[in-house]
């Protein structure tokens, strides 16, 4: 059964830096790309950046409004996925979601909440 589970949300000023973790488990995790997704109050929910399975540089896409400033990573023996975010604004504040697409279905953590504020 695939689960994800991300962690490293908070509170933090403008400016700042958070690196959120998402731990993951039931299916091969080095065979598959990973997404970082993220939903603010009364919005979608909107695509962040994306990694593919080998975790090289030229696998890695983001979002033209966190390009620049956030970096997402893999460990694959440690089946975990990062996404460090530099120079957070306030209209970074929403919950973010790591996501999974295996041939079973999509999946999505529980997610974390980062809110940006002074």
């Amino acid at each position: 059964q695939v689960h994800l589970v991300e962690s490293g949300g908070g509170l933090v000023r403008p400016g700042g830096s958070l690196k959120l973790s998402c731990a993951a488990s039931g299916f091969t995790f080095r065979n598959y790309a990973m997404s970082w997704y993220r939903q603010a109050p009364g919005k979608v929910r909107e695509w962040v950046a994306v990694i593919t399975s080998d975790g090289l540089d030229g696998g890695k896409n983001y979002a033209d409004f966190v390009k620049g400033r956030f970096t997402i990573s893999r460990d694959n023996p440690w089946n975990t996925v990062y996404l460090q975010m530099n120079s957070l604004k306030p209209e970074d504040t929403a919950v973010y979601y790591c996501n999974v697409r295996v041939p079973e279905g999509e999946y999505w953590g529980q997610g974390t909440q980062v809110t940006v504020s002074s």
